[in-house]
């Protein structure tokens, strides 16, 4: 397959290939809505504090929605690479307004936005830093640590894979059983839907590799928050001092 044609550019600034993924989104965000709000839950805040924390790879701001909800003083910096997906979060987000920002990041590269300045009390993500490669992903989890204050939590939420065939079987067959359509589906994909399909998963990586690479960033009180099958949220914070 071409690189041009399974690549994050060629999906996600794409018009047609956004506006179908947004078609299809309440019925997929409604499936992860209960895994958004835990994220929310695991942060350390009071119901009326305020605090300041990012979202990286946003999309339409399900995610961020899930803290704001749970947080009345909380205020967002959405970071998010797609002009197209910012569009379509500024609509659904509308009831948000004075408590949020989008600012354009590509994941990819190393330079941070202006915007994304100071200390931040907590980043989050959600279904997006498996479009990374494991080395870009770990130099991701050391400008996070960075940019955190001491004692700020880093959560994520996001597919893995594993090393071991079987365990990717058994995932597969309890996922088949728990949801019989997805059993169907990979039959039915047209060709630009099994694009997309190939460019999320080609980069998937284990779970204990992400932990590990977690631990060489610095984090500490790493863990595996939530689990099931496939489906992981992980993260840690940023120690209070050195050493």
């Amino acid at each position: 397959m071409p690189e041009d044609v399974d690549s994050n550019e060629a999906i996600w600034k794409s018009d047609r290939a956004v506006s179908q993924w947004v078609s299809t989104a309440e019925e997929r965000e409604r499936r992860r809505d209960q895994q958004r709000r835990l994220v929310a839950e695991l942060l350390p805040f009071g119901e009326d504090e305020t605090f300041t924390f990012v979202d990286l790879g946003a999309g339409t701001g399900a995610a961020a929605r899930a803290v704001l909800d749970r947080y009345p003083g909380a205020t967002a910096i959405l970071a998010e690479y797609s002009p197209q997906m910012i569009a379509e979060g500024e609509r659904a987000l509308g009831a948000y307004r004075g408590r949020y920002t989008y600012v354009e990041f590509d994941l990819n590269g190393d330079r941070w936005p202006a915007d994304i300045s100071g200390e931040l009390d907590a980043v989050i993500s959600s279904m997006c830093l498996h479009h990374l490669p494991d080395e870009r992903r770990e130099s991701l989890f050391a400008e996070i640590l960075a940019r955190l204050t001491p004692g700020g939590w880093f959560l994520n939420f996001d597919p893995v894979t594993s090393d071991d065939p079987g365990v990717r079987t058994a995932w597969q067959r309890a996922g088949h059983r728990l949801d019989p359509a997805t059993a169907v589906e990979p039959a039915h994909r047209s060709p630009e839907e099994q694009r997309r399909h190939e460019n999320h998963v080609r980069h998937m990586s284990p779970l204990p590799r992400q932990l590990d690479a977690l631990r060489r960033a610095g984090f500490e009180a790493i863990d595996v928050y939530w689990k099931q099958l496939d489906e992981v949220i992980y993260g840690g914070r940023r120690p209070t001092r050195a050493g």
